[in-house]
């Protein structure tokens, strides 16, 4: 199978570029996945669209710098990925939501060792972080382990340190999987609020348009070349 060009639709936006991309390429052993990519990954939000296998989890983890590319280059506003992981690692958001990793600490030491990552980070008496607490119906388990949780509340966990951090830029792999409906909703109300950001740049991976949500461009890995 060929190595997938995206392609690139991209709606028209003053935001400024956040994260820029240039020629990335990645190929695992059984299948050449991504060729020369480019990206400037604005302000606002971006969806990166793809069925099943598309690529849009790896092309998140490359993005995070949690796995290394065959070439490329990536750049958080003036911090480059190559140069400077730590510091580019600090501007990006990233949490893989199928983690054991975690299992033994409960929402709030979650929540404190991420704080420290990210100086950003609403702090634990800020109203609009009790308020994002409540709207996922993460309150009454902030004290539990995480392996006491459902697979859903522990993406809630996941979800609700992704829209505290601050982050330049957040990514969120199939953010609605395991969600109850209602926090579905908050989700997208949530991803609806950032897409008017201008400091913040959020990527969210999934398989279909995200609704009600203004998109500044969607990358879709479902058009591959010839």
């Amino acid at each position: 199978m060929p190595p997938i060009q995206p392609l690139l639709a991209t709606h028209s936006s003053s935001q400024p570029v956040l994260l820029q991309v240039e020629r990335l390429c990645f190929d695992y052993p059984q299948r050449a996945l991504f060729k020369d990519f480019d990206a400037d990954i604005s302000a606002g939000v971006t969806l990166v669209l793809g069925d099943d296998g598309a690529g849009k989890t790896t092309l998140l983890r490359l993005l995070a710098g949690e796995l290394a590319a065959q070439a490329g280059r990536l750049q958080v506003r003036e911090v480059s990925l190559q140069s400077q992981p730590q510091a580019y690692q600090r501007h990006i958001f990233w949490a893989d939501p199928q983690t054991q990793a975690l299992d033994a600490v409960t929402p709030l030491q979650y929540f404190a060792q991420t704080r420290q990552r990210y100086p950003d980070f609403w702090p634990p008496d800020a109203p609009q972080f009790h308020e994002l607490l409540a709207g996922l119906s993460l309150t009454e388990h902030l004290d539990k382990p995480l392996y006491m949780l459902s697979t859903g509340s522990k993406r809630k966990v996941w979800l609700a340190s992704a829209f505290a951090a601050g982050a330049s830029v957040t990514l969120l792999d199939d953010p609605f999987a395991a969600l109850d409906k209602p926090s579905i909703r908050f989700v997208l109300q949530q991803l609806a609020a950032g897409a008017c950001e201008t400091e913040r740049a959020w990527v969210v991976a999934h398989y279909e348009a995200l609704d009600g949500v203004p998109l500044a461009q969607v990358i879709d890995l479902d058009v591959c070349g010839g």
